[in-house]
C-alpha cells in the first residue's frame, strides 16, 4: 500500500466529512489527497497541482503560503501563541482592531473577535437580542433574512439560514425567523416583489424584529445569487425609519471578493454589525470579527448585568491577530483591489461566454465570483459533480453547488493561472454536458 492508499483508507475509516453524504463518499469517492499549497494552487501526494478555484471554501484571498504572511505567523508564534483576551489584552489584538476600523464603513468603531464565520454571525445574533432586552424590549426576538440565505453552522447561524437541505434537521431548535424572497439578479420586476416583501414584514412586525440579517449584493452558499445594491439601500433606510437592527454578513463577500473592500461599500450604507472571517486571515488561521457601533456598545454599559458575557478561548488570539495585520498590510502594498478589479473583468467575460453552451444559463458575475446554472441550479443535483470531475482531470479544483459552477480564486492569482482556469472551465463545462 502507498502513501496514498494509506490515507485514503484512514480517511474513510474515520473521518466525517463536512457536506457530505458519507455512504456515497466510502463507496464511490476517490478523493484528492493533498499534500502542500503554494499560490494559486494545491498539489496532491503524488505531485499534480491543481488551480484551487474556490480559494480552498474561500478563505484563501491571497493564495495559499504567502511568504509574508508564513513568515509573520512563524514570528508570532516564536513570541506569543496564545493568551486569553479576558480582562488583559495584546498588541496584535488592540492594533488589529484600530486597523479594521479604519478600513471599515464609518462608524463602525467596536470590534468583538471570535473563532470564523459561524461564530461571527452568532456575536451578531446575540448582541442584537441583548441589546434590545438592554433597552427594555424584550419581544425583540425575531430576525429576517432572505430565502436561499446561507450564514454559518451554529443553531444562532442556522436559524437565519435559507436553504432548506440544511435548516431542516434541525427546525424544531431554531430562533424564529422570518424569510423574505431575495432580489432577482433580473432587475425590475423580481426586486420591486422583493422589497414589497421586506417592507411589508418590517412594517407590520418591527416591534418583534431583532435584525435583519443579510448577505450584501452577493449570496454565496445559497447559489452565487447576486442582487442590484438599491436593495440594500432601501432595506437600510427602511431598518432605520422601524428602529430595526441591520447586520451585514460579510463573511463571503468582504476583503475584495465583490469589488471593494465591502459588498455594502456598492450601496453606500453602514449596517449596525458587520460579520467578517474568510478572507481576513487569508486562509492562514481561525479568525472573525463583529465590528459594532457605538450606539450598539453603550447599550451594554452599566449595571454589570447588562455586560455581553461571551467569548471563545481563542478570541482575539495573537497568531491570528499578527496574520490578520498581516494581511490587510498586503491588502496596501500590493494594491489587491486594484489589480483584482482588472482580473474580475476576464472572469465576466468569460462566464458571460458561457452562455452559448446548450444547458447553461444565469451566467453572471460580481467582482472576483463568477457563476453558471446547470439544468434547473438543485443544490444535491449531480451535473456539477461531472463537471468538478472533468476540471479535476484537467488540473483545477471546482467544487461546484450541486449544479451551480463558480470561480471564486484568489484576488491575486497570477493572470496565467486565471486564463488557464478560465479555459478549463470552459472546456470541463462542454465535456459533461455535451
Amino acid at each position: 500500500m502507498n502513501l496514498r492508499e494509506e490515507i485514503v483508507a484512514l480517511d474513510k475509516r474515520h473521518v466525517w466529512h463536512p457536506y457530505t453524504p458519507m455512504d456515497r463518499y466510502i463507496d464511490e469517492v476517490d478523493p484528492l489527497v493533498i499534500d502542500r499549497a503554494a499560490g494559486s494552487r494545491i498539489f496532491d501526494v503524488d505531485g499534480r497541482g491543481y488551480l484551487d478555484a474556490n480559494s480552498s471554501w474561500w478563505v484563501a484571498s491571497l493564495g495559499h503560503a504567502h511568504p509574508r504572511l508564513v513568515a509573520r505567523l512563524a514570528q508570532q508564534a516564536a513570541r506569543l501563541a496564545h493568551v486569553s483576551l479576558a480582562g488583559i489584552t495584546h498588541e496584535g489584538a488592540a492594533r488589529l482592531s484600530e486597523e479594521l476600523v479604519a478600513v471599515a464603513p464609518p462608524g463602525l468603531t467596536k470590534v468583538f473577535y471570535s473563532d470564523d464565520g459561524s461564530t461571527a454571525v452568532e456575536v451578531a445574533i446575540k448582541l442584537a437580542l441583548q441589546y434590545w432586552q438592554n433597552k427594555g424590549q424584550p419581544q425583540r426576538r425575531r430576525f429576517v433574512a432572505l430565502d436561499g440565505a446561507f450564514h454559518g453552522e451554529t443553531i444562532g447561524a442556522t436559524s437565519l439560514g435559507g436553504v432548506e437541505v440544511f435548516r431542516r434537521p434541525f427546525a424544531g431548535v431554531l430562533l424564529e425567523c422570518v424569510h423574505v424572497p431575495p432580489p432577482g439578479d433580473d432587475a425590475n420586476e423580481s426586486y420591486a416583489r422583493a422589497f414589497t416583501a421586506l417592507e411589508r414584514v418590517i412594517t407590520e412586525g418591527h416591534r418583534e424584529i431583532a435584525a435583519v440579517v443579510l448577505e450584501p449584493i452577493l449570496q454565496g452558499a445559497g447559489g452565487m445569487r447576486s442582487y442590484d445594491p438599491e436593495y440594500l439601500r432601501r432595506a437600510r433606510a427602511l431598518c432605520t425609519q422601524h428602529d430595526v437592527l441591520l447586520v451585514v454578513d460579510e463573511v463571503f463577500t468582504g476583503y475584495g471578493r465583490t469589488g471593494p473592500m465591502w459588498a455594502c461599500d456598492l450601496a453606500g450604507i453602514v449596517p449596525d454589525l458587520l460579520c467578517l472571517a474568510k478572507g481576513f486571515s487569508g486562509g492562514m488561521f481561525p479568525m472573525a470579527a463583529t465590528l459594532a457601533t457605538r450606539t450598539i456598545f453603550d447599550a451594554f454599559l452599566g449595571d454589570p448585568t447588562r455586560a455581553f458575557y461571551y467569548g471563545h478561548s481563542y478570541c482575539g488570539n495573537p497568531l491570528g491577530a499578527a496574520v490578520a495585520r498581516e494581511v490587510l498590510a498586503i491588502y496596501r502594498d500590493e494594491s489587491i483591489l486594484a489589480k483584482a478589479e482588472i482580473k474580475a473583468k476576464r472572469i465576466a467575460s468569460a462566464f458571460h461566454a458561457l452562455a452559448e453552451i446548450p444547458g447553461v444559463t444565469r451566467p453572471r458575475s460580481v467582482g472576483m465570483t463568477g457563476a453558471i446554472d446547470l439544468a434547473v441550479g438543485d443544490y444535491l443535483g449531480r451535473t456539477g459533480w461531472r463537471v468538478y470531475e472533468e476540471a479535476r482531470k484537467r488540473g483545477a479544483y471546482l467544487r461546484p453547488l450541486g449544479d451551480i459552477i463558480y470561480v471564486a480564486p484568489p484576488l491575486n492569482i497570477p493572470d496565467a493561472d486565471l486564463d488557464e482556469l478560465l479555459t478549463i472551465v470552459r472546456e470541463s463545462v462542454i465535456a459533461a454536458i455535451g
